[in-house]
C-alpha cells in the first residue's frame, strides 16, 4: 500500500498486531527511532519501552519486552519477548510485580539482583505505557 507500512508485533505467544500504518516510534537499544514509509533497511535490537504507532489522526500505544526490530521499506516487524496495548495493561498487576521486584532489591541477593532490576523496568514501564492510554 502506498505511503504506508505494515506494522506486525509478533510474541511466543501469538500476534499482537498487523496493520498498515503511517508512522511507527520504537524504543531501540540505542535510543528511539522513527519509521516512515520509505525508510533504509535495518535491523536492530530493542529494551523495554514503548511503541507507538499512528494512522491518521488515531495513535495507539504498546509496551514492548526486549527484541527485534526489522525495518524494510514498507514494513516493520518487531518480534518481541512480550508485548501488549496499552489498553490491555493490568496496571494493578504491574504495581504489585514493581512491589515485588522493589523488595528483592531490599535482600540484595546478588543472584537475583539482575532478575529484580529487570523485572522492575518491566513494572514501571508498563505502568508509564498504561497512564498514556490515547483517549477515544
Amino acid at each position: 500500500m502506498e505511503n504506508k507500512l505494515k506494522l506486525e508485533i509478533v510474541t511466543p505467544y501469538g500476534l499482537v498486531v498487523s496493520e498498515d500504518v503511517d508512522e511507527v516510534l520504537c524504543t531501540g537499544s540505542e535510543g528511539e527511532f522513527g519509521v516512515l514509509p520509505g525508510h533504509a533497511d535495518f535491523v536492530t535490537t530493542l529494551k523495554i519501552g514503548m511503541l507507538t504507532s499512528k494512522k491518521g489522526n488515531e495513535t495507539k500505544i504498546y509496551f514492548v519486552n526486549w527484541g527485534y526490530a526489522e525495518v524494510g521499506t514498507d514494513k516493520i516487524t518487531v518480534l518481541a519477548d512480550s508485548a501488549e496495548r496499552s489498553e490491555d495493561i493490568d496496571v494493578e498487576r504491574a504495581k504489585a510485580a514493581m512491589k515485588r521486584a522493589e523488595e528483592r532489591l531490599r535482600k540484595n541477593a546478588e543472584s537475583d539482583f539482575n532478575k529484580a532490576e529487570a523485572a522492575l523496568e518491566r513494572a514501571a514501564t508498563r505502568i508509564q505505557v498504561a497512564q498514556l492510554k490515547i483517549p477515544k
